[in-house]
């Protein structure tokens, strides 16, 4: 991201103006924890964009952090994943650390908080916990393992890490108010047994923190002032203090809570996306329908898109669900201004212009893009026989209709003036072929009579062009809440017409070298960006999102 972007203030940078100006901090450090159990999505981009810019903004630093602490659901796919969408996002960090290197630190602080009398090792069950935990109005009840000794814990505590226990035989719990209002402070549960091997320290630990205790220790291990995090965890911070005041550090960090991202028309759930694509709905975690980071990538959306967007959205503390539309605007903003105009024939037709001189061709010069002159100009070649749009061409026009059809003239973009004069038909009455002629004074769009025409359409040449498999995308779910299970729940509400495949589409032949990523407007079509999985052999073209939204 350039360093010279202006970063614009919110309720949190109003917060640490305070606090620096009253000497509480001298200096700011953020973090970004993610878990490496599934791929980022639109909504941790937020979380990224606040915490990297944040310190950018006070000339601190952000540190990656991945929150490793539940090794059955993670895996190092999912690590690089992360480091390469933050990096494609137009971020990077100062240290990347995993909650996995502060396991020792961490294990022994559990031990301070046994010799406290503050944790206590616990044999109930995980349903026997649920049912003594009571509710939000009624208070909970005390484990009958809970005035266990300091000496009898710190024994089954040592057991349960040299692996003498099954997974689920004892838990370690915090002894702090059962009767508490808010449910997180009634002993909460902070190590358990899993015999599972981890993708970093491998089989040394068959125990491991949970997230609200392993997370508010890592922050202080790393000096982070502010740990800044959705407003999920408003009701984890009393818990997230309490563990740093008992272990007692001098300068905690201070956990800032801001509304998360809700983006009507898809979800964003792990557990969901998992679902999507273990059910075969998409094609993989970076299916251009998802709104992963790979996703939004692997459809052409410009990161500054989605840095745009972020700030647009803006930061706060009310819950809101921001509209689709927002995103796609964004892309398209960002786009209008930065891809290069080329022409391309989604359902051809053939067109052949009878009193064009056969084995003629020329070459006309386009700007590839008015809003970017930098970007300069290109090339496209005529010939006797071009393709048009399907759409482009009706026998018997409705009122209005600019097009062509039989007797109209329209203008060729940057080419000639040409009048449908006849049109041929297949056995089933569908047109196959256009007759038309052409003016050779209106080279370019111009005649020496200065008429004008209404109609102006795109083509390609048969002469040069290549071939591409073209796929457009749509919104995913088409309901504004797909998750809702009022209206059947998620996968009832898949829009069936997400995806639509166009087999035998003609581009520009100077589109026969584009490559992965590259994004251009198709024009009269929407923006495009070149497949991954394309080759020079077989194009590949996926439809980032319309010049208009249809929504």
């Amino acid at each position: 991201m350039d360093e010279n972007t202006i970063i614009a203030s919110n309720f949190i940078h109003d917060i640490i103006d305070e606090e620096l100006a009253a000497g509480v901090n001298t200096r700011v450090q953020t973090r970004f924890p993610p878990e490496p159990n599934g791929y980022l999505h639109i909504g941790h981009a937020k979380a990224i964009c606040i915490n990297f810019t944040t310190a950018q903004k006070y000339g601190g630093i952000c540190n990656l952090r991945l929150d490793d602490t539940n090794p059955s659901k993670e895996e190092v796919e999912y690590v690089d994943a992360i480091m390469e969408d933050i990096k494609w996002l137009g971020f990077d960090w100062e240290n990347l650390y995993y909650a996995s290197g502060y396991f020792d630190f961490i294990y022994e602080c559990a031990i301070k908080l046994i010799k406290k009398g503050t944790a206590y090792v616990c044999d109930l069950s995980a349903d026997e916990i649920r049912e003594h935990r009571g509710t939000l109005t009624q208070p909970g009840t005390n484990s009958p393992y809970r005035e266990r000794s300091i000496e009898e814990s710190l024994d089954l505590f040592r057991r349960m890490t040299a692996g003498e226990f099954d997974n689920g035989a004892r838990v370690l719990r915090a002894k702090i108010d059962m009767s508490s209002p808010n449910v997180n402070m009634r002993d909460p549960v902070i190590y358990r047994i899993a015999h599972v091997s981890h993708h970093q320290t491998g089989d040394k630990w068959c125990v491991y923190p949970m997230y609200d205790f392993a997370h508010p220790l890592s922050d202080a291990a790393e000096n982070v002032t502010y740990s800044l995090c959705s407003l999920e965890f408003e009701n984890h911070r009393p818990l997230y203090n309490w563990f740093l005041d008992q272990i007692g550090f001098n300068e905690p960090p201070r956990q800032i809570e801001f509304a998360r991202l809700n983006l009507n028309y898809c979800v964003t759930s792990k557990r969901k996306c998992l679902t999507l694509v273990e059910s075969g709905s998409v094609t993989g975690w970076d299916d251009p329908r998802m709104v992963t980071l790979g996703g939004l990538r692997r459809r052409g959306c410009p990161p500054a898109a989605i840095r745009d967007f972020i700030e647009r959205v803006g930061v706060a503390k009310a819950y809101s669900v921001v509209d689709y539309g927002l995103l796609e605007a964004c892309i398209r903003d960002n786009l209008n201004v930065n891809a290069p105009r080329e022409m391309a024939v989604l359902r051809p037709l053939k067109v052949i212009i009878d009193n064009y001189p056969e084995g003629k061709t020329e070459e006309f010069e386009v700007d590839l893009n008015p809003n970017k002159p930098e970007l300069g100009t290109g090339k496209v070649t005529f010939s006797r026989e071009i393709f048009v749009e399907q759409e482009d061409f009706m026998a018997e026009p409705v009122k209005k209709y600019f097009r062509l059809s039989p007797g109209n003239e329209v203008r060729l973009k940057s080419a000639y003036y040409v009048t449908c004069n006849s049109f041929e038909t297949d056995e089933n009455g569908e047109v196959t072929c256009l007759h038309c002629t052409y003016d050779p004074e209106s080279r370019g769009g111009n005649t020496p009579d200065g008429r004008k025409i209404k109609g102006t359409l795109h083509w390609v040449s048969a002469a040069d062009h290549v071939k591409a498999e073209v796929r457009l995308y749509d919104r995913l779910f088409r309901t504004e809440n797909p998750a809702d299970e009022n209206s059947g729940g998620m996968m009832a509400n898949l829009n069936p017409d997400s995806l639509t495949v166009l087999k035998d589409c003609l581009l520009e032949g100077s589109l026969r070298k584009i490559k992965p990523g590259e994004v251009v407007q198709f024009m009269r079509q929407g923006y495009f960006c070149a497949d991954k999985d394309s080759t020079p052999e077989k194009l590949i073209i996926n439809r980032t999102v319309a010049l208009n939204s249809s929504w």
